[in-house]
């Protein structure tokens, strides 16, 4: 249970920085679209989802490739990985940068953003300069130091928010009652550029605050375990591509399975609006992710028989507990938490349930990664993952011509419905670990029923629907604490009986 603990306590402090960075970059959306015009935003829109595929190829798995040689029984020296994969990655990244900016003018046309080259090698550098602090920031995982790593990205989160409301609100305001007092930095027709730009100051101070990490062990390059590592790490790059075109194949398909193509551009915002309203899960299954990768390969290698698999097995359960509580208390809160979009998008919201769901099947396939990762067979997960695209491509095909975007909700469902459940029953004959699925389905049992009477006792008044729902929550936390014997409620007393009576001062037991 002290693994769990710890477990938890990371997962909440890496979940800080998560929760809070993505919610303060949601809150700059509503700032970009009233300062620029749609074509103007989807050019942002659209080198932003280009970066967030060359991130995942520019890392390509070694972040826990890393985690899995630092604590490998071959490599008992974390150090040597460590450098090793510094060296890999910066080398990779810098040839990525110089290749970017040596080209970045027929690049920009296929940005489409022709005649602004500047756009994509500020981009480009910034992407190189997050592929290789990954490692670093990995290595703050791996020495178990979740407060400089959440205070790391909350300086960089905040660094770039700072910069675009310097750049988009304040220096267009000098500029117009103080002109000379900023006209060294701001240009009024670099426009959208003052994002990327904004970005990349703030890539590039990150990189300078995690020096002390960088130097933080001898540099020295292995050539075999880099070759150990990538073996280890390609199938894992061809994994994290697949995930990425998971999450965002259907809204790229989307405007070719409609048929008008004005309707389709305005359905794929209204779904893509209320896909935001589930970020709450997408949030905690990211924290827990920061936390679980070191704590698995930590465990392995520490623990030893069924202690082993018996933390994972406790991850896993904890780990639907609480996504199930995130679940009821957005769908029982959705009529507040609606009005983080407009109300012009309200049609929307019958996605969010199946997107919820979506999302917590993806957590657990997470969870049952373990297996293939401990035993070294990554290509697993590779499968899995072009199997899950291969069921979205064609849901999508088949569901949008008749449901519109409720058949890429129920698309990303089975996707991930798909891979959850050939992960657990490979896993079962090739690393079995005694999961509790009795108890755990009796959890999820627990919630629908939490959530049938919430919904069937639903009144004309919002108060007492609100206080109604809180009383829900509470019961349905009632029921873990007791159930799972949690110090904070239940206590274990043991009662003074006949047979146990405390010694008498006299007796012969008592010390002379």
């Amino acid at each position: 249970m002290a693994g769990i603990k710890s477990l938890a306590k990371d997962t909440a402090i890496y979940g800080m920085s998560s929760i809070v960075g993505r919610f303060l970059n949601w809150c700059l959306v509503p700032m970009y679209t009233t300062l620029f015009d749609s074509s103007e935003y989807g050019i942002v829109t659209y080198i932003y989802s280009i970066t967030a595929l060359l991130l995942i190829i520019l890392t390509y798995g070694m972040e826990t490739g890393f985690f899995r040689f630092a604590n490998h029984e071959d490599w008992n020296n974390p150090g040597m990985v460590y450098s090793t994969s510094m060296i890999s990655i910066g080398t990779t990244s810098m040839i990525f940068m110089v290749l970017a900016c040596m080209f970045c003018v027929p690049l920009s046309r296929l940005a489409e953003c022709p005649g602004h080259p500047s756009y994509v090698w500020m981009m480009a550098i910034a992407v190189g300069v997050d592929a290789y602090t990954a490692i670093p920031f990995s290595y703050l995982r791996f020495k178990k130091r979740p407060v400089r790593f959440a205070t790391l990205k909350l300086v960089n989160i905040g660094l770039n928010i700072g910069l675009n409301l310097f750049f988009l609100i304040l220096c267009p305001w000098l500029s117009k009652v103080a002109p000379g007092s900023v006209s060294w930095c701001y240009d009024p027709t670099f426009g959208i550029g003052y994002i990327f730009l904004s970005n990349l100051i703030s890539s590039l101070a990150t990189l300078l605050m995690l020096s002390p990490e960088i130097t933080a062990e001898t540099w020295e390059f292995n050539g075999t375990l880099l070759r150990r590592m990538l073996n280890y790490s390609f199938p894992l790059l061809i994994l994290g591509i697949a995930g990425v075109m998971n999450q965002s194949i259907d809204k790229i398909i989307y405007p070719w399975l409609v048929t008008d193509h004005a309707q389709a551009m305005a359905d794929l915002g209204i779904y893509g609006a209320n896909y935001k309203i589930a970020i709450v899960m997408v949030m905690f299954i990211q924290a827990f992710r920061f936390a679980y990768e070191p704590f698995i390969f930590a465990n392995n290698k520490e623990a030893d028989g069924s202690r082993k698999t018996q933390a994972y097995s406790e991850a896993m359960k904890f780990f639907i507990i609480f996504a199930l509580f995130i679940f009821l208390g957005v769908m029982f809160y959705l009529d507040i938490l609606k009005y983080f979009i407009s109300p012009a998008y309200f049609s929307g919201l019958k996605v969010v349930p199946i997107i919820m769901i979506a999302e917590l099947f993806f957590g657990i396939f997470f969870n049952l990664s373990v297996w293939y990762k401990l035993t070294d067979k990554t290509i697993w997960g590779t499968w899995f993952s072009l199997g899950g695209l291969a069921v979205t491509l064609l849901l999508n095909v088949l569901l949008v011509p008749r449901m519109g975007y409720m058949g890429c909700a129920w698309a990303a469902f089975f996707c991930y419905a798909t891979m959850m459940v050939a992960s657990y029953f490979t896993g079962l004959k090739r690393y079995p670990i005694p999961y509790e699925i009795g108890r755990i389905a009796s959890y999820v049992v627990i919630a629908a029923l939490i959530y049938g009477i919430a919904f069937l006792a639903t009144t004309p008044s919002a108060f007492i629907n609100y206080a109604l729902r809180a009383v829900l929550l509470g019961l349905y936390i009632f029921i873990v604490l007791r159930r799972e014997h949690i110090p904070l409620l239940h206590k274990t007393i043991k009662p003074t009986t006949i047979h146990e009576q405390p010694p008498h001062k006299n007796s012969t037991n008592q010390p002379q």
